[in-house]
């Protein structure tokens, strides 16, 4: 048993989720996807193949904000699949900010013959079939997907994601020295993607670029399961 083989949020039926999903679209690529299925609740993280994606954005509030770059990389809890890996640039419908362009790099010279998220998202729905995402926090992620999705196709977006951030912050918490610092010290022990990983011997990447942060999120992963969980565990123990 891993020493957080007891970590059980809450359990959601992402497969009955995903058959009502398909039900109920009207666009025929989203009713592919969901079609697609997923792997058994059941289904031991050991045999999950995943995809870690990263988005960019013009800023945090998915409301009035937008995407503007992309960066996805399939991999296992063995092995990271670089050379399947992905990166899109996407044209938002706002105008940079300053603070954005600091924070990320992107200019608008950079984004001036992007395409619009609408002719990218095929690709970007075959990447995800059939697998699990994993995200450094989904707030992020999963919501400004589905504000996209609602604002170019005129649906929601739904799938199952495993946050490290999540997962980091429940590690420190449970573990003894953890739990300490988060309750009494002045200080609450940061679980950013780039300090998060230094906890586990990680190399540091360059942060706010799409693809660099998905990969990182992929070995993020592969560190905290080897480290805190047993590979046998169960999917849905970790999916949110």
């Amino acid at each position: 048993m891993g020493l957080f083989s007891l970590f059980k949020p809450p359990i959601i039926d992402w497969p009955s989720k995903y058959a009502a999903r398909e039900q109920r679209s009207d666009n025929t690529l989203l009713t592919s996807f969901y079609s697609s299925g997923l792997p058994a609740p059941t289904t031991p993280i050991e045999e999950i193949e995943f995809l870690a994606i990263d988005l960019e954005t013009t800023g945090l509030n998915s409301q009035k904000d937008d995407i503007i770059s992309i960066g996805v990389v399939p991999f296992t809890l063995d092995r990271v699949y670089l050379g399947h890996a992905r990166e899109w640039m996407v044209k938002p419908r706002r105008k940079l900010s300053e603070e954005s362009i600091v924070i990320h790099g992107i200019t608008h010279s950079d984004i001036a013959n992007a395409p619009d998220f609408t002719e990218i998202f095929p690709d970007l729905l075959k990447m995800m079939e059939g697998r699990i995402m994993v995200v450094h926090y989904l707030e992020i992620e999963r919501t400004f997907l589905d504000k996209v999705f609602k604002s170019r196709v005129g649906e929601g977006f739904e799938f199952p994601v495993i946050d490290t951030m999540n997962i980091e912050e429940k590690v420190l918490k449970k573990s003894q020295k953890g739990f300490f610092n988060f309750r009494n010290s002045p200080e609450k022990i940061s679980t950013r993607l780039a300090l998060s990983r230094r906890r586990y011997g990680l190399p540091n990447y360059p942060p706010h670029h799409a693809l660099t942060d998905a990969i990182a999120t992929a070995e993020l992963l592969q560190a905290q399961i080897a480290h805190y969980f047993n590979a046998k565990q169960e999917i849905s123990q970790f999916w949110l």
